[in-house]
């Protein structure tokens, strides 16, 4: 007859153990003052560039890298991480990523500024997956730090000129931003995601989505929150680029103190009506430097469809985007100044159609 011992049953499973505190940081520029996390070293003083794994969030928030005088291996717990980096941190450790960090011992811990992830085997040669994760991080050191929640959220999915393309870059760059894309942005992405992986749908139709995504993810999304402007500093802009134009200036102003309250851009443009000559592409400029966006001008003379700015439906099989989106992704939200609207050969539907999109 089995006997069955109960009393050497393993241990409850233990729970994770979250080591760090967040902190909020828009720094574009890490260093060892502001840098990207602070690892503990009390037990073991960091050399300069310290090769080793991030180990899986799942068990401890830690690094560990092995001694080069063969004492093993020598794991810190993580003190301190910036907002914008925890999802990052966790990819690294759930795919078990080597990576050498740069930083500086302090008296508060290694104060790491810079990650490079290195090729396979603990030597100290990149690897070929390292364009994408300095991908990742100056796309992260470009973004707001996200709002801080009490809530937790449920996760989804789990200096290279480089685009986001295939299925698994485009998984990976939406984990590793992470809250750092605004709200619909994010959920806008999952449907289009769950469409290119689906079975279920035309190949034309996984083929639209992987590219709406592609389009889309190489864009530097920011956070839905504006900063206040200063009106006094607006004004002076409008006065420098504009003689007279008290009206033009006035609605400006209106326009500005609407975005103070709301800390929203409003979802209307402003259309400037007059004569070749008049100032009408230097207002969109000074907009443009009050907002301090970057700003483009499209000549609307040779455009005959709505769909030439807005795109085909993805109904289609040939379905493509717009002449914006065609052009290469911006770094940032654009002012943009469309030019020579009166001079729009169409028919009056089509016309009436255009002016209501960008107006």
């Amino acid at each position: 007859m089995p006997v069955f011992d109960f009393s050497n049953t393993p241990d409850a499973k233990n729970e994770a153990l979250c080591t760090y505190t967040t902190f909020q940081s828009d720094n574009p520029a890490p260093s060892p003052e502001q840098p990207i996390l602070v690892l503990d070293n009390r037990k073991n003083a960091w050399a300069h560039h310290s090769i080793g794994v991030f180990t899986n969030p799942v068990k401890r928030t830690a690094f560990e890298s092995e001694q080069e005088n063969g004492n093993g291996v020598v794991s810190a717990d993580i003190l301190r991480i910036d907002a914008r980096f925890v999802s990052l941190l966790k990819w690294l450790g759930e795919n078990h990523i080597n990576v050498r960090l740069s930083g500086q011992n302090r008296e508060d811990g290694y104060a790491v500024y810079k990650i490079r992830e290195i090729a396979f085997g603990g030597g100290t040669k990149l690897s070929a997956e390292d364009g994408f994760l300095q991908f990742m991080i100056e796309r992260l050191l470009a973004s707001s730090a996200p709002e801080e929640r009490t809530e937790e959220e449920e996760e989804s999915e789990s200096g290279d000129d480089m685009k986001l393309t295939s299925l698994q870059s485009i998984t990976d760059f939406m984990t590793c931003a992470g809250r750092t894309l605004p709200d619909n942005i994010r959920l806008w992405a999952r449907r289009n995601l769950a469409v290119a992986r689906s079975h279920e749908v035309s190949p034309e139709e996984r083929r639209h989505a992987q590219r709406a995504l592609s389009i889309m993810m190489n864009i530097q999304w920011r956070n839905n929150y504006f900063e206040a402007i200063d009106p006094a500093e607006a004004r002076r802009i409008l006065d420098e680029e504009l003689y007279g134009m008290e009206r033009v200036k006035q609605r400006i102003i209106e326009t500005i103190i609407q975005i103070n309250r709301t800390h929203t851009l409003p979802a209307y443009g402003l259309l400037l009506v007059g004569p070749a000559g008049t100032g009408k592409s230097q207002i969109a400029y000074a907009v443009a430097r009050i907002l301090k966006l970057p700003w483009t001008t499209l000549d609307m003379s040779s455009i005959n469809d709505p769909e030439q700015l807005t795109g085909s439906s993805r109904i289609y099989a040939n379905a493509k985007p717009g002449i914006i989106m065609e052009h290469s992704p911006p770094p940032a939200s654009p002012t943009w100044c469309l030019s020579s609207m009166s001079w729009t050969r169409r028919p009056r539907e089509k016309e009436t159609g255009i002016r209501r999109m960008c107006c």
